[in-house]
This record gives structure tokens, sequence and C-alpha cells, in this order.
């Protein structure tokens, strides 16, 4: 730990674990959960994520087939759906590693039909349903029905699954929602009219998995709930009481006192008005951390909360220690989690900052070394300090 004295986070799996069981519990019997960890896994690290939640799921989701692969790498050996649109270009790696593309285009599948009738396998795949989103999908027509039925009759392809996305689950009114999932009802109808019927049907997000049992059909995916956040604030809590997995550390790196008058960082956002103790810490918006929080958010120091000085630097910040006299240099600083009684969520900052909770953990750049922490002990861990970049250097 001592090479992580700049900054480190530390990712709970045991708290990771608990959000997992409380989900399981809110869902009917026999309902599978497929576990979201595209953007390295929320910026907590896809991996150690996926080995965490692996006796939950049924299988995985990412965003691209490359974050696929390194799943894959790592001995992750159950199903792994492609959200994303996968290019051409991936379609031999979906099929060495036996992913699931997400699909809407019959010329697309086309060709992944026949690069997997030469390589003697069966390529599994979602159809995507646009239901509301926007985004990617077939459009619930009777045409992309029909496109569908072609879709099942190619070599080398199976249907496996169909999914659509929540818009605006994690909205107090439900009313988009559930317009999205009669859709997707009716769908499904115009599959089974034409003799197609799919095993994996699949629509929840996290939004849907705490509020919307009438959501859950085969399948649910567990996304920003794994790592312990709530979609929204409109988003009941009773039902899953979801547990933070994620801390971001750092040190006082420096201490000084300033007298009266005296401007801090650039642009002399803060200037003194009394004489004021002041610590550095080396974290910056380099690493991931809100410039939004700029004389707006705090860290917490021996249990106590030290108001940033002026403007977030790329590599460090200041903050007000006036009112923590015993603050030393080298004393641990929390920029997101707890401290005695004290809590700074990401919630908090996101708030503080006009950001967005999501956004504020997939920030978390490649500076930051990962610590992985199981039953109070650290089982693991990544950093980037070894970096290679091929074709420069000796």
């Amino acid at each position: 730990m001592e090479r992580y004295s700049r900054v480190y986070e530390t990712v709970n799996l045991d708290a990771i674990r608990q959000n997992m069981e409380a989900m399981r519990a809110n869902l009917k019997e026999g309902t599978g959960m497929i576990g979201v960890v595209k953007a390295d896994g929320y910026g907590h690290g896809s991996v150690p994520v996926a080995c965490a939640i692996d006796p939950y799921v049924s299988g995985y989701a990412t965003a691209t087939p490359e974050e696929a692969v390194i799943l894959r790498r790592h001995g992750i050996t159950k199903p792994i759906l492609i959200l994303g649109v996968s290019p051409e270009s991936s379609f031999e790696d979906l099929i060495r590693y036996e992913l699931r593309p997400a699909v809407f285009r019959y010329e697309s599948v086309a060709r992944l039909s026949e690069l997997s009738v030469k390589a003697g396998k069966i390529s599994p795949i979602h159809i995507a349903l646009d239901t509301g989103m926007s985004r990617i999908g077939y459009p619930v027509t009777a045409a992309a029905a029909e496109e569908t039925v072609r879709i099942s009759r190619l070599p080398g392809i199976r249907i496996e699954g169909l999914f659509t996305h929540f818009a605006r689950a994690d909205e107090r009114d439900k009313g988009a929602t559930a317009r999205q999932m009669e859709l997707f009802t009716e769908f499904i109808s115009m599959l089974t009219e034409r003799g197609i019927t799919i095993p994996v049907l699949h629509c929840s997000n996290s939004a849907g998995i705490l509020e919307l049992p009438q959501a859950n059909f085969n399948a649910v995916r567990a996304g920003i709930s794994i790592y312990g956040l709530y979609p929204s604030d409109e988003v009941e809590k009773e039902p899953v009481h979801l547990t933070p997995a994620m801390e971001l550390k750092s040190t006082i790196s420096y201490l000084k006192t300033i007298a009266p008058g005296t401007p801090v960082s650039y642009g002399g956002t803060f200037t003194a008005e009394r004489k004021t103790a002041i610590a550095t810490i080396p974290v910056g918006y380099g690493d991931g951390y809100p410039r939004s929080l700029s004389g707006r958010g705090d860290v917490l120091i021996r249990g106590r909360r030290a108001r940033i000085l002026g403007r977030v630097c790329m590599d460090q910040l200041m903050v007000d220690t006036t009112e923590i006299p015993e603050a030393e240099e080298g004393d641990e600083v929390t920029l997101i989690g707890k401290d005695g009684d004290e809590e700074i969520t990401v919630e908090e900052l996101a708030r503080i900052g006009g950001g967005f909770h999501y956004e504020i953990l997939c920030d978390i750049g490649k500076r930051v070394p990962r610590v992985y922490v199981e039953d109070g002990k650290v089982v693991g861990k990544k950093d980037y300090f070894d970096d290679i970049y091929e074709g420069f250097g000796k």
C-alpha cells in the first residue's frame, strides 16, 4: 500500500456480493441476472467484479467486444453479451470467444453466419429492440419481426435472447416505462405468431430490478446497483439495500499557514480572509476528480470535513484545515467514502458539482491504482505503473 500513498481506490468485494444478494432477493424465483461490467466495471475493475459476482449471475454484459475479450482472457467462461454495436472487424473474436452480439441488421448477421459456418461454430445472438431509447435496435414493426424470422433461418446462428433498454425507469412516473414494456411484449407476440420463441427475454436495468417485478421476464441486467449506487433519487430504496463498494483515498502531502489576503490556486478565485491553515492533497482532475468541485466540495481528514479552496488543479488540490489543527502531513484523506461518522458519497459530489454519479465512477483514471478488499484483507491490485506502449522506446 505504501506504493499507493498518493492516491488509490479501494473496492470492497464483500459489499458487491451483499448488493447481489439484496437484488436477488427482490426478483421472482427463476429470474436470471446478467452482470453489467462495462466501462471496466463502472470504474471498479471488470475482472475482479466479474469474479466476485459469478455465483449470482447467468452471464455478463459489456459495451464492446474488447471489454468482453478481457474477461475471457481472465478465465470468465459464462455467456457475455455485447450491448453496443459489434463491428464486422470484431466478428472473428465473437466466434472465437463465444460472445453474444446485440444485432438488429440482417446483413450484419448474414456476414456473421458466413464466418460461423466457415469456423464450424454456432454463434448465439441477442436481438436488440428499440422501444423508446432511440439508440440502437429494431423498431417494433411487422417488418422487423419478419427480418428476425429470416435471421433465425441463417446457418451458424442461434437467437438466444431478445432485449430492450428502459430509458426512464429511474423516474418516479413509470408511464414511459410501461409503454416500453407494452412494445416489448407486443414484439414477443409478433414473433410467437411467426413461430419464433426466444429463450432469454430481458429489459430490466437496475431501476427495473428495484421497482418493476413485472419486468423480470427471464433475466434482468444489473448495472449501477452492483456497485452500491441507486440509479437516481427518484427510485424507492426500501426494497433493496445497497452498499457503495468504492472509496477514494489520498494523503496530505504538504501543510502550511497563509496570511489574510493570500490567494489560492489558479485564477485566485479564493483569497484568505483570515490566517488559514491549508493542506495540499496530491489528487486532481487528471485523476478523474471533478474540477467542478472547486471551492465547493469537501474531503475528510481525521473524521472531519475540510473544504476545497480555489480551483482543483490537474494533479493537486488544496483544502482548509484551520478547524483540524491536529492534521499532519501523511494523514489519510478521504475523497469518497467514510471516515468516522462522516461520509462523502458519489451522489454528493455529483449534486455539488452538477455532474452525474455514474460519470464520476467511470472517470476515475488509470493513474489511480485499484485495491481489492475482501473480509478486511487486500486480495488483489491493479495499476498501470509499468504500462508499456508498443512500438516506442527500446
